[in-house]
């Protein structure tokens, strides 16, 4: 049942970046009324839809997040520096981007009387633990991003218990489309890959590339955001979003990808990140059974579309804008020698 309402004022953070731009272009084409912000340290101008209200604005400047949730029915946090690996060599650049940010946006939220939160988590609460992965396992990150978002988690649920706001946990699994940002070095596994090979690059692989992952198509991880925003009997709940039904090895995307681009050299090994996580897959039950999620959109047809954005948009340098707070003997060579 959703909200009756002939529209919703539905603010989201990080409306530059990719899923906040996806999930931006779908609330306005159900009606509603759309704002969000982005600090533009990520976010693409080129991924803000029109007609939403904009502002260029960081979500740790409570103040002025303040101002702008003012009569917002629904706020969707979705900004984060989503940066796992780089978290063990810029721990205080990402947690603050994590933690200080989403304290201040729930803060707001709360002292505005905002009627329901959605938090974006991340699968790195999991941590090494046995898959698949269940929202009814404790939390047990092994990073400090994992850590950040598991916090912000704790506070989320713990301000609204005590403020009387209702709240929403989203955990996706490795969201890939289009608009996600491919000259970022230091993460989206699979953009990388495409970024690469269409330059006539082989791709790059941490340890023995048999790291398992699974892979999200943005419209399918929408589809879920968009209930757990709107659904009225639908709250105080955490959801893993992702297909548990097309688990595939570092090494297999890499061959997929360079089927899918035409490239047929090897890729390039190097030695593994410090605290990978080796396998990390969900279930997909809990989203199945209360939101009716289904993988519409398959891997290799993601894949496909993906390389199809890059190739509109064009190919592009790496871009290692990001600090490296700790540069050590095992910090990536990937990243302190900007090889990618």
């Amino acid at each position: 049942m959703l909200y009756k309402f002939n529209y919703m004022k539905i603010f989201i953070t990080g409306v530059a970046g990719f899923l906040g731009s996806h999930l931006a272009k779908r609330m306005l084409d159900l009606g509603h009324k759309v704002y969000g912000n982005d600090n533009m340290i990520l976010g693409d101008k080129f991924n803000i839809p029109k007609n939403i209200k904009f502002y260029k604005a960081d979500c740790c400047n409570y103040d002025l997040m303040l101002k702008l949730t003012k009569k917002i029915d629904i706020i969707y946090h979705c900004a984060a520096t989503a940066h796992e690996g780089l978290s063990v060599f810029s721990p205080n650049f990402i947690t603050k981007n994590i933690y200080q940010a989403s304290v201040s946006i729930i803060t707001a939220s709360i002292v505005n009387k905002i009627k329901r939160f959605i938090y974006c988590s991340s699968m790195a609460r999991y941590g090494n633990q046995k898959t698949p992965f269940t929202e009814n396992m404790d939390p047990a990150p092994v990073d400090p991003y994992g850590i950040a978002k598991v916090a912000g988690e704790d506070t989320l649920k713990l301000l609204c218990k005590v403020h009387g706001m209702e709240w929403n946990i989203a955990v996706p699994h490795n969201i890939v489309g289009p608009n996600q940002k491919y000259d970022d070095p230091f993460r989206n596994v699979m953009s990388i890959f495409i970024n690469r090979n269409l330059q006539g690059k082989p791709s790059i692989i941490y340890g023995d590339g048999e790291q398992k992952r699974s892979f999200t198509y943005v419209d399918d991880a929408v589809f879920c955001l968009e209930k757990l925003g709107l659904d009225k009997n639908i709250k105080n709940e955490i959801f893993n979003i992702g297909p548990d039904d097309e688990e595939i090895s570092v090494n297999q995307l890499a061959e997929m990808v360079a089927n899918e681009t035409g490239y047929n050299e090897s890729p390039i090994y190097i030695s593994d990140r410090p605290q990978e996580v080796k396998i990390a897959t969900c279930s997909a039950d809990k989203a199945r059974k209360f939101l009716n999620y289904k993988t519409k959109t398959r891997l290799i047809e993601s894949i496909r579309l993906t390389k199809d954005f890059i190739k509109k948009r064009g190919v592009k340098k790496f871009n290692y804008k990001l600090p490296i707070e700790i540069n050590s003997k095992i910090t990536p060579k990937t990243w302190s020698k900007k090889i990618i």
